[in-house]
C-alpha cells in the first residue's frame, strides 16, 4: 500500500487529506465548511450522504467522556457546588463541541480510511483525480 495505516494515523490527527496529505479539508478562512473534496488530489471528503452523522457521533462520544463526565465527577467528589458544575457543564456542552467540530471531521475521516486503507484512491493506483472513490 502507498499510503500506510500509520500515515492515515497521522494525517486524520493532524487534519489533513488521507489521501495526499494537503492540509486542504476545510475551505479557507471557514472554520466549519469542509471541501467537497480535497483540492490536490480530489478525494471526495462527503462519501455518502449523511457521513457526517459518524463524526457528529464521535464529537458527541467526546464530549460526553472528555468533558461532561469529568465535572460530574469532580461535582461528585466535592470539588464543584452544584451551581458551579451546572453552569460549567452548560457552557461546556455547547462550547466544547464547536471547539472539537474539526477535529471530529477529521477523525472521523481516519477512521473510515484507517479500517478501509483500500479504498484510497492512492492505494487503489488511481492516478486521474476525480475518479469515482466508491467502487
Amino acid at each position: 500500500m502507498k499510503v500506510t495505516k500509520g500515515q492515515i494515523f497521522t494525517r486524520g490527527i493532524t487534519h489533513r487529506c488521507p489521501n495526499c496529505g494537503s492540509r486542504k479539508l476545510f475551505k479557507e478562512g471557514s472554520l466549519f465548511e469542509l471541501n467537497p473534496e480535497c483540492p490536490d488530489c480530489g478525494l471526495k471528503i462527503e462519501r455518502d450522504e449523511g457521513f457526517f452523522l459518524g463524526s457528529m457521533s464521535l464529537n458527541y462520544g467526546v464530549t460526553i467522556l472528555g468533558f461532561l463526565l469529568p465535572v460530574l465527577i469532580l461535582y461528585l467528589v466535592g470539588v464543584f457546588s452544584g451551581l458551579t458544575a451546572a453552569i460549567i457543564a452548560g457552557v461546556g456542552a455547547i462550547g466544547f463541541p464547536i471547539l472539537f467540530y474539526r477535529s471530529s471531521r477529521s477523525w472521523w475521516l481516519m477512521s473510515y480510511y484507517f479500517f478501509l486503507p483500500h479504498h484510497l484512491p492512492a492505494n487503489r493506483g488511481e492516478i486521474a483525480a476525480g475518479q469515482d472513490e466508491n467502487l
